[in-house]
């Protein structure tokens, strides 16, 4: 058998439940970069080109996690079965890896709680990321495990047995229990009144909305999900909102819009649903040569971020219960706004999602993605490619600000959103990113 050629005992890691580890590092090999902490974007940044160089553990699990997490919910069974968060539960099975992978390189702080275990240099990398993930699915959705079992026994079945493959899985089921540890209990179970839609003007009014629970979620790394919560939408009189008003009226209606055949593909493009189009998209960053550890880090980063972005902008979306365009055009009349006038026979061109429009919750989480990515990698300038399943097609992006700006317009053209509610997300998603990678995930 293999022994190990050191030991060291885990860190104590003495913090609050819902916060992370102080300070924040670098990136590491391949597209990463390495250091104590992230340096500032460069002025005239040399880009920096994502390659996919083909899976790894950690995009295998991550595809794995989210095809545990994105079946039916249940009437029964755990809280994460019968209310699924894809970016919440992802978060949990990513910061498990991280964890894990951590403390066997030593290369940067953890998160978690103190985690009494010691662990090798050598322990098998892989037989951590599977356990680790595994462990996380398992607490989480025990009653879902034909989704992941298997993937676990072909992943520890292709290692050679020894002690470097028992301390991998022995690390990975450690990280597992203290994420879910620290997670147990996050809030989602909350029992709410059933909704009741508004009436008034500027008053949302869908019936039975979706994730009116998000804002109840324990955050990640936000001190509170209000935290960074959207100053007021303009006024219904004001000049601001019909502006927008008009926009999205002459951009985004089904029958007689001014948007060109690019902008409508555009629209169709970003209606793909969030809990599949943004892991498969955000997969490929963890499948580049970076090494194991820097992918972990990477994904825990963008899916921890991602989530509290998500809580933070649900949060704000019930506090104002603001109407969507599909009740605001045909209900101008109401508005008090001598700028905008109605059209009862407006619609929308693309469905529109059943929860209140401000803010866009497509802003939040694509700004909180983008600012990430800039930080991460260092430059703005960071070439990459999207693909949606709805349209079919594929999408370039020269940059980080340009994935943010075409969903922007997709809103928009998609008669979705107004303006107004599409920057204040931005703005949102912005701060979410720039308050955790400001205290998080540190070089040791």
């Amino acid at each position: 058998m293999n022994q190990p050629k050191s030991k060291r005992a885990l860190p104590g890691l003495l913090i609050a439940a819902s916060a992370f580890v102080s300070g924040c590092g670098g990136g590491g090999g391949g597209n990463g970069f390495s250091g104590a902490g992230f340096a500032p974007v460069a002025t005239t940044p040399a880009p920096v080109k994502i390659q996919v160089t083909g899976p790894n553990p950690v995009s295998q699990w991550n595809e794995v996690a989210i095809d545990t997490i994105n079946q039916p919910a249940a009437t029964t069974g755990t809280a994460a079965e019968q209310r699924p968060s894809d970016a919440v539960d992802l978060a949990a099975v990513h910061l498990a890896i991280y964890n894990a992978l951590a403390a066997i390189t030593g290369k940067y702080q953890l998160y978690g709680i103190t985690v009494p275990v010691e662990v090798g240099a050598d322990a098998s990398q892989p037989a951590a990321v599977a356990a680790a993930a595994r462990g996380v699915l398992n607490g989480l959705f025990p009653n879902r495990s034909g989704q992941y079992q298997d993937a676990y026994v072909r992943a520890l079945a292709s290692i050679e047995e020894g002690s470097a493959k028992s301390q991998g899985v022995e690390v990975g089921n450690v990280m597992a229990r203290a994420i879910l540890t620290l997670r147990a209990d996050d809030g989602r179970s909350v029992v709410l009144a059933p909704y009741v839609p508004g009436t008034a003007p500027g008053r949302f009014r869908g019936v039975n909305p979706v994730n009116r629970f998000g804002p109840y979620i324990k955050p990640y790394a936000l001190e509170s999900a209000s935290q960074f919560r959207t100053p007021p939408p303009p006024a219904l009189d004001s000049e601001p909102y019909a502006a927008d008003f008009n926009e999205t009226r002459l951009l985004g209606g089904a029958v007689g819009s001014t948007r060109t055949s690019e902008q409508l593909e555009i629209a169709r493009f970003h209606t793909e649903p969030p809990n599949r189009f943004w892991p498969r998209n955000l997969r490929r960053f963890a499948m580049t040569d970076g090494a194991l550890v820097d992918q972990a880090r990477l994904m825990a980063m963008l899916f921890a971020i991602e989530a509290d972005a998500g809580i933070a902008c649900f949060e704000s979306k019930y506090h104002y219960e603001t109407w969507r365009p599909q009740s605001a055009i045909p209900l101008a009349d109401t508005d008090g706004n001598p700028a905008t006038v109605p059209d009862t026979a407006w619609k929308p061109i693309v469905p529109t999602p059943n929860h209140p429009e401000y803010p866009a919750a497509h802003a939040c989480v694509s700004a909180a993605v983008a600012e990430t990515l800039k930080t991460y990698y260092r430059t703005e300038q960071v070439e990459f490619s999207f693909d949606s399943t709805v349209t079919g097609t594929t999408h370039a992006f020269a940059s980080t600000k340009a994935l943010v700006d075409e969903v922007r317009g997709a809103r928009i053209y998609g008669g979705m959103h107004f303006r107004n509610s599409l920057v204040r997300g931005e703005e949102l998603g912005i701060n979410v990113a720039q308050w955790t990678l400001a205290r998080n995930f540190q070089a040791r």
